[in-house]
């Protein structure tokens, strides 16, 4: 499947710094809104340590991890709804990401401007979520209008007319929640009424939000210290936020593997914060990863959570969601635990399941089909 995360936010809080360390790629990153105007697009791979080990177990000649598509949305400003700073070209970009990656300033530099000359992480996270809610009331009051049309003529389609009865009751609902509520109230009322069919709404995307902190607050976790990382964490939570210094990650980016290990050990950084990004954008949108192994390749499939073993296999070739029989499947932490697959089988770890089975994370499946 495609991943697509969308690094949104007002200008100047380092959006395409971090997506040049994301990327290892030159955007053009500058000291003024608007430097990056259309979006910037780049292919990063998703961490996972289990393929080595399995390209080893296998003596694969290559391995192909998942991969997340980020995409570097110019600065958003008040009145982006409306047009404001080539607004409503940037919410059409939004649209076609899968998550929202809110990249928020929290720290201080007088060389670098901010747009409201105040560094305030919460207002600026507000001013997106607010403009993001206006496009979807002007999308939703449209929508109103084509549902009401649609109901006339479908007096005489008994189905056809409660399934559209059900939408405009949800609509309204969304509606007033976008003109008198709060953006959580929206996710909220997506997430409660799934079932309801209609138009994709900006405010109701799956986000998370990085707090881009200065350089020195990344040793020694130093940001804890930080009042606008705290505030940040106050509001949504650990899962949702990460403290990450997009300058200091763009520079790691730069090096090699062992001189990057070596200057995150000296400054006493566990793990890469791009990393963490990758993971947390895997998580927000309950993905999986499951394998297909062999001689020639060790493929990691990114996969949407609590599907079936057949839908799995539509992922790899429409053919094998088509004609699927029966698949062999076994985790690969048994695998790592006996060593062969000889002894997976042995174990009773390798089972043969059919179309009904829910893939689990770290899944090795072959699957037996006939088209």
């Amino acid at each position: 499947m495609s991943i697509r995360a969308g690094l949104v936010g007002l200008p100047n809080v380092g959006k395409s710094t971090l997506f040049n360390a994301l990327t290892k790629s030159s955007v053009p990153a500058e000291n003024y809104p608007f430097c990056t105007i259309d979006p910037h697009v780049a292919i990063t791979n998703v961490p996972d340590e289990r393929l080595g080990t399995l390209q080893k177990l296998y003596n694969s000649q290559k391995q192909i991890p998942a991969t997340v598509s980020f995409v570097d949305i110019a600065g958003l400003v008040k009145g982006a709804a409306s047009g404001e700073g080539l607004g409503n070209q940037f919410l059409t970009h939004i649209r076609e990401v899968d998550l929202i990656i809110h990249v928020v300033r929290c720290f201080e530099d007088s060389n670098i401007i901010h747009t409201a000359n105040e560094i305030d992480p919460l207002t600026d996270y507000e001013i997106i979520c607010a403009e993001l809610m206006l496009k979807d009331i002007e999308s939703v009051t449209k929508r109103i209008e084509k549902v009401n049309h649609l109901l006339k003529s479908a007096k005489s389609k008994p189905a056809e007319f409660k399934e559209l009865s059900a939408e405009l009751i949800f609509l309204e609902a969304i509606n007033k929640a976008l003109n008198e509520g709060t953006i959580e109230s929206v996710q909220t009322l997506v997430a409660q009424h799934s079932e309801i069919k209609t138009i994709s709404l900006l405010s109701s995307k799956n986000f998370i939000i990085v707090a881009n902190i200065a350089e020195h607050e990344a040793e020694q976790g130093g940001y804890e210290k930080n009042d606008y990382y705290q505030a940040l964490i106050k509001r949504f939570g650990s899962d949702k936020v990460i403290p990450i210094s997009a300058k200091l990650e763009y520079e790691l980016s730069q090096l090699n593997e062992e001189e990057a290990a070596e200057m995150m050990g000296f400054m006493g950084i566990e793990s890469s914060g791009l990393a963490t990004i990758i993971q947390k954008t895997y998580k927000n949108l309950g993905l999986i990863t499951f394998f297909t192994c062999g001689p020639r390749e060790i493929h990691a499939w990114p996969f949407q959570a609590r599907k079936t073993v057949r839908q799995a296999g539509g992922e790899i070739h429409s053919d094998l969601e088509r004609g699927f029989i029966c698949a062999d499947v076994f985790n690969c932490a048994d695998f790592f635990a006996l060593g062969t697959e000889a002894k997976v089988k042995e174990k009773g770890k390798m089972k043969t399941e059919g179309q009904d089975y829910i893939v689990q994370d770290g899944d090795i499946i072959n699957i037996k089909f006939n088209v």
